[in-house]
């Protein structure tokens, strides 16, 4: 089955292409022409995924799906929220958004958080939701090369390296995206 990944970001595409692997024929946003930014103006990771897909949906008439991610800690008050990707400014700056998160959390002793992914599949006249979570704390420095976003200071819960320490396929196994993935992939295999 072939389905569209209503992302840019090839690190995400190539992330859910090995969750995945040979079942579906997984396309980005580039492969069916579309490239431009889809709008996120939402106020919330449900309503942001669920622009991305209809977007899609209508406009290219491709079964897709499409997702939202946000890493909340708990002591700014769930920031960086829904602002994530673009939290020290629109340019989207991963090394920017580590830095403003680190200085922000100087001197907190609370460094709880949590990655939410939220995807919504459009398959057919059918739309769902789907969600996964993952708690952690974040570092006081970043560590480890691997993956992307927040990957360098966010160490998930029982384990005492970052995501960015770990091999793709190990996050993948505990990741928020990985745990929306499944729940995607059992709805589709079910």
């Amino acid at each position: 089955m072939k389905i569209c990944f209503a992302t840019h970001n090839l690190n995400k595409l190539r992330e859910v292409k090995q969750m995945l692997g040979d079942r579906y024929t997984v396309v980005g946003l580039n492969e069916i022409g579309c490239v431009d930014e889809i709008p996120e103006d939402g106020v919330t990771l449900d309503e942001n995924s669920k622009i991305k897909a209809q977007f899609v949906a209508e406009h290219f008439g491709v079964n897709c799906f499409a997702d939202d991610t946000g890493l909340e800690v708990e002591a700014l008050g769930g920031e960086p929220g829904v602002y994530s990707a673009r939290y020290a400014g629109e340019e989207k700056d991963n090394q920017a958004n580590m830095k403003l998160l680190l200085e922000k959390l100087k001197g907190k002793t609370n460094r709880q958080a949590r990655f939410r992914t939220v995807i919504t599949l459009i398959l057919d006249d059918i739309e769902l939701q789907f969600e996964g979570v993952v708690k952690g704390s974040i570092t006081q420095e970043l560590k480890g090369t691997e993956g992307f976003g927040y990957d360098p200071i966010f160490v998930p819960e029982g384990h005492d390296v970052t995501f960015a320490e770990m091999s793709a396929e190990a996050k993948n196994r505990i990741s928020h995206r990985g745990r929306a993935m499944q729940a995607l992939v059992s709805f589709l295999q079910g």
